[in-house]
């Protein structure tokens, strides 16, 4: 008995084994982009959109929408004078945040500079949980919490797995079908002696 246990579980190890070294250069990175651009990219671009204007330059545009959306205390102490709201910290606030939102989720779904891309991705959703609970006072049912038998809150389920990829692309990387692998095998091959490379 233990012979045929220990039989079937050195084939198991050996197959997984196997899947692991052949998929975890290129497949869970891969894969974490494709869930993030799946899921994640659609929310995120039209969020940015409701924040500059319209057309090619109208993107140039930050709308007021954006300050009652990232700064709304500032609007508000300003007597909703968008104009009176200072720039240092808030007006550059809204601008950092709108751009990041159009900028950051498309190096990630491209795989450029994207272990930096989805670290900044996380601290964008960290902020925007915050700024969703203590500044837009969502209730405690939209809140939700961990470990309890709904799986659908929109702030503490749903935020948590939208990190997971982000943290499988800090971690492991874009995958090799990613413009960051395109540029690294370039260097490596622009760097590497043609000698060393017969």
């Amino acid at each position: 008995m233990s012979t045929a246990i220990k039989s079937l579980t050195t084939v198991y190890h050996r197959i997984f084994g196997t899947v692991e070294r052949i998929a975890d250069a290129w497949l869970l990175g891969l894969l974490a982009r494709f869930a993030f651009a799946a899921v994640l990219w659609g929310y995120f671009l039209n969020s940015a959109q409701t924040k500059v204007g319209d057309g090619l330059f109208g993107f140039f545009s930050i709308q007021p929408g954006a300050y009652y959306q990232i700064a709304y205390p500032a609007v508000e102490a300003a007597g909703g004078d968008i104009g009176a709201v200072s720039f240092f910290p808030w007006g550059l606030m809204v601008v950092l945040g709108t751009y990041a939102e159009f900028i950051l989720p498309l190096l990630i779904v491209i795989g450029l500079f994207s272990r930096l891309a989805a670290l900044g991705m996380i601290g964008f959703i960290l902020v925007q949980t915050f700024v969703d609970i203590t500044v837009h006072q969502i209730g405690a049912e939209a809140v939700g919490s961990l470990f309890d038998r709904f799986p659908d809150a929109v702030i503490a389920d749903q935020r948590l797995l939208w990190v997971i990829p982000l943290a499988v692309v800090v971690l492991k990387g874009p995958g090799l079908l990613s413009v960051d692998a395109v540029l690294g095998r370039r260097r490596f091959n622009t760097a590497t002696p043609l000698h060393a490379q017969a």
